[in-house]
């Protein structure tokens, strides 16, 4: 089974909607509605668009950004990030994939924002982007090296939510992390590797089981 097209299911987060999302920002501004994330829609070219169950209504409504969402009630409102900071990059494909990172679960960590301030909170999960239609013209540049991103979800102490490019996001763990963290100045990879192309190492002509081992005596 290949990866999603379009939608993916999401872990159901309890969370709250923004209201003035709900009214296309013309009343109910600095309200809220409880909800569950449903699922996720990755557009190329735009920000990623949740699904959520309004539960005081038992409706679902979709396509919001994340900027549309806190998890607590008592957030301030003039301390709110826009969209542009909590998803710097739009979607990279119409394919999509969903992954918990087991090292990384429930870890610290502090985003550098566009306003190059560091916010902190906890890493959730990871979306990420491919192109799995090998029958279709790629025009995207989800596998491009030095252009692909993996967003990884993070609740911010700010009560919002963020997707995050991995070299925007430090993360803590008290056995695994140095107490007197570096900051990286590492160079962005711009090339790709492959085990077989450039070697003129060969095995098909050789129809033995164990190719290329010979007897030993």
């Amino acid at each position: 089974m290949g990866m999603p097209h379009l939608i993916s299911n999401i872990p159901p987060i309890q969370c709250f909607i923004r209201k003035e999302f709900l009214y296309d920002f013309k009343s109910h501004e600095k309200e809220l509605e409880p909800c569950y994330w449903v699922s996720v829609k990755s557009i190329k070219g735009s920000a990623f668009y949740f699904e959520s169950l309004l539960t005081n209504y038992g409706a679902l409504y979709d396509k919001l950004p994340i900027s549309a969402y806190v998890w607590k009630e008592d957030v301030n409102y003039d301390e709110l990030l826009p969209l542009d900071y909590l998803q710097i990059w739009d979607c990279l494909s119409y394919d999509i994939s969903i992954l918990e990172k087991s090292l990384l679960k429930g870890l610290r960590c502090k985003v550098f924002m566009k306003n190059k301030k560091f916010y902190e909170g906890n890493y959730l999960l990871t979306i990420d982007n491919c192109y799995s239609s090998p029958n279709e013209f790629n025009n995207t540049l989800s596998e491009t090296p030095n252009e692909h991103k993996s967003f990884n979800l993070i609740k911010l102490d700010n009560g919002q939510f963020t997707l995050q490019p991995n070299n925007r996001v430090l993360f803590y763990d008290q056995s695994l992390i140095a107490s007197g963290v570096k900051i990286p100045d590492f160079k962005v990879s711009t090339k790709e590797f492959s085990c077989e192309n450039g070697s003129k190492w060969s095995a098909g002509d050789d129809d033995n089981f164990f190719y290329d081992i010979k007897k030993v005596d």
